[in-house]
């Protein structure tokens, strides 16, 4: 893994980026505007961005969220979400009937669906957007409910991939870490999000639309903070990854030993992402 300056001095080798969006262009509360200028910059000079997030919303649903933070509209030109691969998921499993487990702010997952939502003792199966509660609630609030629910052998749909995101200075739990919590009670557990291909498939193909031909993935390049969902989706992809190393992982030691870690690798690093 190579430190660099800034995107500027790799650019000129990539035509499209796609880039994760919490902890590398905002961190819940607020954005981050030289990442934001970096994007914008490259879309100018190179070729399309496409934003792609573990989000468990549709992406349309999640347009306003980044306008209110702060991001400019300049600085992504595509959006695919976890939430948008997850809907072919729970489509399959219409009508359910489902245990709707998230708060309700990610209801727009299931709008237009036709799905049925029932309390956890008479679901068919469960959707995760995460915690009911992300402020003061743990998984291992859940881990009652969930021992009944993998003896029922009920399918545990995890709309977000994530383990934890960065909120302002505070991290919380997502619902990949309950869905963990899940898989070690011995439920089965089906997820859509990076770093699983459905994701990236949609991506590159938003990207291609959006070139209007063919993307050669040699040259494409992913930009994340996320070791187990942005840079091993990369690396399941075979695409080039910039690690930016003041994301979720910034307290946990050297980048290099973090990656090496993991089993995981990057072709460059960034402390924060600049142009």
């Amino acid at each position: 893994m190579q430190p660099i300056s800034g995107l500027s001095r790799i650019a000129d080798r990539y035509d499209v980026v796609l880039c994760d969006v919490w902890g590398v262009i905002h961190n819940g509360r607020e954005s981050f505007p030289a990442a934001c200028d970096a994007l914008a910059v490259f879309q100018v000079e190179r070729g399309p961005v496409v934003l792609i997030s573990n989000a468990p919303r549709p992406s349309a649903a999640v347009h306003d969220q980044l306008r209110m933070l702060g991001v400019p509209d300049a600085a992504w030109s595509g959006f695919v979400t976890s939430g948008d691969a997850t809907r072919a998921l729970l489509a399959a499993r219409a009508p359910g009937p489902v245990w709707k487990l998230g708060p309700d702010r990610d209801d727009p997952l299931y709008a237009g669906l036709d799905l049925e939502f029932s309390d956890l003792d008479e679901a068919a199966f469960i959707c995760c957007t995460g915690p009911f509660d992300d402020v003061t609630e743990t998984p291992e609030d859940y881990r009652e409910r969930f021992e009944l629910a993998a003896a029922r052998r009920l399918a545990f749909i995890c709309a977000n991939p994530d383990r934890v995101v960065q909120r302002g200075d505070q991290l919380i739990y997502c619902a990949g870490a309950l869905a963990d919590l899940y898989a070690r009670l011995g439920g089965e557990v089906l997820m859509a999000g990076k770093p699983y291909a459905a994701t990236y498939e949609r991506a590159l193909f938003e990207a291609e639309m959006l070139a209007g031909q063919p993307i050669d993935r040699s040259r494409v390049l992913c930009i994340g903070d996320g070791i187990e969902t942005d840079v091993k989706g990369a690396n399941g992809q075979g695409l080039d990854c910039l690690y930016i190393a003041s994301g979720i992982h910034a307290a946990e030691g050297d980048p290099e030993q973090l990656l090496a870690a993991a089993g995981a690798h990057a072709a460059w690093s960034l402390a924060g992402l600049v142009w």
